[in-house]
């Protein structure tokens, strides 16, 4: 076994996002459908280390440095949001957050539906629904326990973290190509590939270059520093109440009070450069560590009926992000750039969401509407509501009765 350390494993990041980066540029599939150069080059390393395994070496990282990009991502999205601008988007988020809804909806429905059909526990198919895809990870781990301890399902954790994962790369790859679809296929009025150079806002194209100060650099990392500890300390506060919340959504909420306050104050205006700078520097770290650490053989032992019920939740996400998510959000060019971004963190996770949008708008244009509206709902409201749906499905009589 080899295990890289804290610095080996910053610099295999760095390596990934090149490869990736690398092969974005020159092979023209990965380009056309808009696939993220972190997922590309991710994906590669861990086919990669799933072959190395076969002939029994395994690499392991060190993934300390993964929960604070994230947390420093998610602090970058805090600050970047204005309530100015989140009054204008105010109508959108709503009913992008509906389309979310429905999607929950819709993927437990799936997943009990043919776990049932296949002659399953009906947990193993609310598991593999809106719990680990649209959950994640974190709640499939905790949902996992709970499904064990509380309902007897053996294996419940192990199988949270396999869907998680499926889902994570799934939702990574299919979103460029459903926004490819949309774009070309419909003509989508507002797409501008190929536009004239222009000063791109908050996250949109991170390959655009944008004027900073070291002293403004500073400011902003200060910022998100603050933003991390306040966060932690909200988190601990709220741990075992009844408003508990991701340690994620508490930093993403206090990077929103120190943005507007101290605006409000009239103290300090948030430099946005510095902000998208950094937290596009969190978000491609972050991803490269999380694809080019996946176990994929953890899929590998995924029972063929558990792989057919992901496998349709793919094309369920896919479908729906065309046929629901692109119509109710306009049927324009903003709303094919939130369609590859419901199929990020419908699948996977809002950093994944990010990516596939980037991915989009680097080669079309901006979207300055999906960028606003994806990272609210899908950091925000999106674990709120998705513990409600699966309270209301296990309120349902065969699972009541377990």
């Amino acid at each position: 076994m080899v295990q890289l350390d804290f610095y080996g494993t910053l610099v295999a990041a760095s390596l990934v996002l090149l490869l990736g980066r690398g092969l974005v540029t020159r092979i023209g599939f990965l380009r056309a459908y808009n696939i993220p150069e972190p997922v590309a080059g991710g994906l590669v390393v861990a086919l990669a280390l799933l072959v190395l395994r076969s002939f029994d070496v395994e690499v392991r990282f060190d993934t300390s440095l993964q929960t604070p990009l994230m947390l420093a991502f998610f602090a970058t999205i805090g600050l970047s949001a204005d309530f100015a601008s989140l009054k204008k988007g105010g109508r959108v988020v709503g009913v992008f957050l509906l389309a979310v809804i429905g999607l929950l909806v819709v993927q437990n429905a799936m997943g009990i539906g043919l776990a049932t059909a296949l002659g399953l526990d009906p947990l193993m198919g609310l598991l593999t629904g809106s719990i680990t895809l649209a959950g994640g990870h974190g709640t499939g781990a905790a949902w996992g326990a709970t499904f064990s301890e509380k309902y007897g399902l053996a294996s419940a954790s192990e199988l949270a973290m396999a869907s998680a994962t499926f889902g994570l790369v799934l939702g990574g790859l299919i979103g460029g190509p459903v926004a490819s679809l949309l774009i070309k296929r419909t003509q989508v009025p507002g797409c501008i590939e190929q536009e004239k150079p222009r000063v791109p806002k908050g996250f949109e194209q991170p390959n655009k270059e944008r004027s900073i100060t070291p002293f403004s650099f500073i400011e902003t990392l200060a910022l998100i520093a603050v933003s991390l500890l306040a966060g932690s300390l909200l988190n601990g506060l709220l741990h075992g109440s009844a408003f508990e919340l991701p340690t994620f959504v508490c930093v993403l909420f206090v990077g929103v009070v120190l943005r507007n306050g101290l605006s409000a104050l009239g103290l300090y205006q948030v430099f946005e450069r510095e902000v998208s700078v950094l937290g596009n520097v969190s978000l491609s770290l972050f991803l490269a560590i999380a694809l080019m650490s996946l176990k994929l053989w953890d899929l590998a032992s995924l029972a063929l009926p558990i792989f057919i019920i992901l496998a349709a939740q793919t094309l369920v996400m896919a479908l729906f992000a065309i046929f629901v998510t692109f119509r109710v959000m306009g049927s324009n060019y903003d709303a094919a750039v939130l369609a590859a971004g419901h199929c990020g963190f419908g699948l996977g996770a809002t950093p994944t969401a990010i990516a596939n949008m980037q991915a989009v708008t680097q080669r079309y244009g901006p979207s300055q509407i999906a960028f606003l509206v994806v990272p609210m709902v899908g950091a925000f409201f999106i674990d709120i509501v998705n513990v409600i749906v699966i309270k209301l499905y296990l309120a349902l009589p065969f699972f009541a009765a377990a």
